[in-house]
C-alpha cells in the first residue's frame, strides 16, 4: 500500500481538537452520581462546561450568560442618544451662524463699493434673508425643510448645509435600510427610483401573500432585479422579511429609548428626510406589513442608554439592535433546559455578539448529548438519556483508576495463593519440580540444568533432577456484599458521592480483575434492597429517615448463602441503627420501626443479625465515615461479636481504604506456608 500525504495552509476551519470523550465523562461522573439523574448530570455540565485534553476551555451557559450581561452593559454605557440631537443642533447652529457672517460680509462689501443702487439692493437682500432666519421653526425638520428652500448668501454656509444634509442622509439610510445605506449614499435620482420600485414591490409582495393570492413579483424575480440593495443574501421571502423586520424594530426601540423631546425632533427630521427622498410612504407601509407579519420583533423594546459619548441615530441603531440580539440570545440560553436545544442557536449571532470562541463552545454544548451517545456511552429512550453498559463500565474503570492514583507508590498486593483454586496465574520465576507440583516444565532452565550437569560430555540426557517447572499461582475465589448507607445523614454530611464512588471502583475492579469473585450490592435506609451494578451510577439516597442495618445483613446473609469461597461484608455507613424490622398488621410480613436515638431493641435484633453472619463464616469489615460516639460503641461491639476489622477515615480517603484492603485481606501460601500478600 502507498500512502499519500496531503499538506496545506492552515487557514481556521480545520477541526484540531483531540477527542475529549473520556474527559467528558470523567467530569460528567461527578454531577452523575451526586444528583443521580444522567438528564441532570448533563444539563449541570452544559451549565459549568469542561477543559479538554488540550486545554482548550468549553465556555459553559453560566459563563455565556454572564458574557452576555457584560457586553449588554458595555452597550448601554457606549454613548448618549441625546448627543444625535445636539449635534444635529449645534451645526445647523454653525450654519446659520455662517450664513449671517455671509449677510454682514455682503452688506460690507456694498457700503465700501460706494455704489449707492449696489447699497439699496444688497440692504434689501439681507433684510429679506435675516427675516427669513428669524421665522426659522424651533425645531430641527422645520429647520431643515427652510433652508432646503433657502438661497443661501454664504457659498460656506451652503456648503457647510449641503455636507450636513449628505451625513443625516447617510444617518437615515443607515437608521431604516442598514447595510442598504452605502447604496444609497449618492442619493442620485436613479438610485431613488429603485429604492422605491424595491419598496414597493416588497409591500406588493407582503399583502398578496396576506391575502393568499400568487406573489408578483415571485421571490427570485424580486431578488434578480434588486438583490443588490438587499445584502443580507436571504434565500427566502421569510428570510428577508424578517431581515427587514429586525432592522426597523431596531430603529422604532431607539426612538423609543429617546425622551418625547428628542424624539419628536428628530424622529420628524427623519421623516422630512425621507419624504424628500419619496420613500416616507413606502417605508411606513413595509412598518406597518412587517409588525404585523412579525409582532414580537421588539417593536416596544426601549433600552436607557447611559454613555457621554453622543451617538448618530445609525449608530444608535446599531446599538439598539445589537441590544436586541444579546436579549433574544440570552433569553433563547436560559430557557435551554437540554444539550439539543442549544442546536437550535443561530451560531453566527453568537459569534457576531460574544466571538468565534463564544460560538465554538455553545456548537459544543450542543453536540454534547450526540457526542457520548456516538461513542456508545449514553442511549436515549423514551425522550431520555440512559447510560449504555459500555458507559457503566467506562465509569466504573475512570473511578477505580482515579482511586489507585491516589494510592501513589503503595504496593497493594495482588490477590493471590498457591493452594488449590479455581485458576491460576503464570509467574516469571522457576523452581526445582517437586512430586505433586503441575507438570508446567521451564523448558530453557531445564536444559541449561542438564547441559550443567553432563558437562561437556555429550549426548545431554534428561533426568528427573534437572525437572523445573514455572511457579504458578491459584487465585481463590471470594464472595463479597456490599452494604451502603443511603440515609439522609450521607449527602448532609458529604459521604454520599464518595461512597457511591468507591461502590462504582470496587465493583469495576472485581468484574474486570476477578471475575470469578461474587460482589453483591445492597443499599439501605429505613428499608434494605438489593441493586444491579448497572443501577449503582444512578442510585440516590431516600427521603426517609431510618438506618436499618439488620435488614441490610439480613439480604446480604441470604445473598451469601450459595456462595462459594471467602465470604466477606463490607459495611459503609456513617450512622448507627435507628431501625429496625416488625411485624406488619397483617402478622404475614414485616415493616421498618423507626426511633432516634436508637431503642435497645434496635441494637439488639441488629447484633443478633451480626451472630447469625459469624456463625455462617461471613466477615463484616466496617468503614465509618465521620462516626460519632454513639456508633463508634456500637461498632466496637460488632467487632468484638465478629472479629472483622473496623477502619474509620473521612470521605475522600474511604476509596483507598476499601480497595487496599480488599485486595490484601487475601493471602499467599508458598510450600505450605500462608503468607499475606
Amino acid at each position: 500500500m502507498t500512502w499519500r500525504f496531503d499538506y496545506r495552509r492552515w487557514d481556521g476551519t480545520q477541526n484540531s481538537a483531540i477527542d475529549d470523550t473520556d474527559a467528558i465523562l470523567e467530569q460528567l461522573t461527578e454531577d452523575l452520581l451526586n444528583s443521580s439523574d444522567l438528564q441532570d448530570a448533563l444539563q449541570r455540565m452544559v451549565n459549568r462546561g469542561w477543559e479538554t485534553p488540550d486545554g482548550e476551555r468549553v465556555e459553559g451557559l453560566r459563563e455565556l450568560l454572564q458574557r452576555l450581561r457584560e457586553e449588554r452593559q458595555d452597550q448601554l454605557e457606549r454613548g448618549n442618544l441625546g448627543g444625535a440631537y445636539q449635534d444635529i443642533a449645534d451645526e445647523l447652529q454653525e450654519v446659520l451662524t455662517e450664513e449671517r457672517l455671509g449677510i454682514d460680509k455682503l452688506e460690507g462689501d456694498a457700503r465700501q463699493s460706494g455704489d449707492q443702487r449696489r447699497q439699496e439692493v444688497t440692504d434689501q437682500v439681507a433684510t429679506e434673508r435675516r427675516m427669513q432666519l428669524d421665522l426659522m421653526p424651533a425645531d430641527l425638520a422645520g429647520q431643515v425643510r427652510s433652508l432646503q428652500n433657502y438661497d443661501f448668501v454664504s457659498s460656506e454656509a451652503r456648503e457647510h448645509f449641503e455636507q450636513l444634509m449628505e451625513k443625516l442622509r447617510e444617518e437615515v439610510a443607515k437608521t431604516y435600510f442598514d447595510q442598504m445605506s452605502e447604496a444609497m449614499s449618492s442619493m442620485d435620482p436613479e438610485t431613488l427610483e429603485r429604492m422605491r420600485n424595491a419598496y414597493d414591490a416588497l409591500n406588493r409582495m407582503i399583502e398578496q401573500r396576506e391575502a393568499g393570492e400568487d406573489l408578483d413579483p415571485t421571490f427570485e424575480n424580486f431578488m434578480e432585479n434588486f438583490g443588490d440593495l438587499f445584502p443580507g443574501n436571504p434565500s427566502n421571502l421569510d428570510e428577508l422579511l424578517e431581515q427587514l423586520a429586525a432592522q426597523m424594530a431596531a430603529a422604532q426601540a431607539m426612538w423609543n429609548s429617546m425622551s418625547p423631546e428628542q424624539r419628536a425632533q428628530l424622529q420628524g427630521l427623519a421623516e422630512s428626510l425621507l419624504e424628500d427622498m419619496d420613500l416616507r410612504w413606502q417605508v411606513d407601509r413595509l412598518a406597518g406589513n412587517l409588525q404585523k407579519a412579525f409582532p414580537d420583533a421588539g417593536w416596544q423594546q426601549r433600552y436607557r442608554f447611559s454613555g457621554d459619548d453622543p451617538m448618530g441615530m445609525g449608530e444608535a441603531t446599531d446599538a439598539a439592535s445589537r441590544l436586541r440580539d444579546l436579549d433574544e440570545l440570552e433569553a433563547y440560553l436560559r430557557s435551554a433546559n437540554s444539550p439539543a436545544t442549544l442546536s437550535e442557536v443561530d451560531l453566527d449571532k453568537v459569534a457576531r455578539t460574544l466571538g468565534e470562541d463564544a460560538a465554538r463552545s455553545v456548537d459544543r454544548l450542543a453536540k454534547l448529548a450526540q457526542q457520548l451517545k456516538e461513542a456508545g456511552l449514553i442511549d436515549q429512550r423514551e425522550g431520555r438519556f440512559e447510560l449504555t453498559p459500555k458507559g457503566i463500565r467506562r465509569m466504573g474503570q475512570q473511578a477505580l483508576s482515579d482511586l489507585f492514583d491516589q494510592l501513589g507508590k503503595d504496593r497493594v498486593g495482588n490477590h493471590r495463593t498457591t493452594w488449590t483454586g479455581t485458576g491460576h496465574d503464570r509467574e516469571e520465576t522457576t523452581k526445582p519440580y517437586e512430586f505433586g507440583d503441575p507438570f508446567n516444565l521451564d523448558l530453557s532452565r531445564t536444559v541449561h540444568n542438564a547441559v550443567r550437569r553432563a558437562g561437556s560430555g555429550l549426548p545431554v540426557k534428561l533426568t528427573p533432577e534437572d525437572f523445573e517447572v514455572i511457579e504458578t499461582e491459584a487465585l481463590t475465589r471470594s464472595a463479597t456484599v456490599l452494604l451502603l448507607d443511603l440515609s439522609m445523614s450521607m449527602p448532609m454530611r458529604g459521604n454520599f458521592v464518595p461512597a457511591k464512588k468507591m461502590a462504582l471502583a470496587l465493583q469495576t475492579l472485581i468484574a474486570s480483575r476477578f471475575p470469578r469473585d461474587y460482589l453483591g450490592l445492597v443499599v439501605f435506609s429505613e428499608l434494605a434492597r438489593e441493586i444491579e451494578a448497572e443501577d449503582l451510577p444512578t442510585v440516590s439516597w431516600d427521603y426517609v429517615y431510618g438506618t436499618n442495618l439488620q435488614h441490610a445483613l439480613i439480604l446480604a446473609r441470604k445473598m451469601l448463602a450459595h456462595q462459594q469461597g471467602t465470604k466477606q461484608i463490607i459495611l459503609v455507613t456513617d450512622g448507627e441503627p435507628t431501625a429496625h424490622l416488625i411485624p406488619d398488621a397483617s402478622g404475614l410480613g414485616h415493616e421498618p420501626f423507626f426511633m432516634y436515638p436508637p431503642l435497645p431493641e434496635t441494637l439488639e435484633v441488629t447484633l443478633a443479625e451480626v451472630m447469625r453472619c459469624t456463625k455462617a463464616g461471613i466477615t463484616i469489615n466496617t468503614f465509618l465515615l465521620d462516626p460519632d460516639r454513639g456508633l463508634q460503641g456500637f461498632i466496637e461491639q460488632v467487632a468484638r461479636i465478629n472479629k472483622g476489622r473496623t477502619f474509620a477515615t473521612s470521605p475522600d480517603e474511604l476509596g483507598d481504604y476499601v480497595l487496599v484492603d480488599f485486595l490484601r485481606h487475601k493471602t499467599t501460601v508458598r510450600g505450605g506456608r500462608r503468607r499475606a500478600v
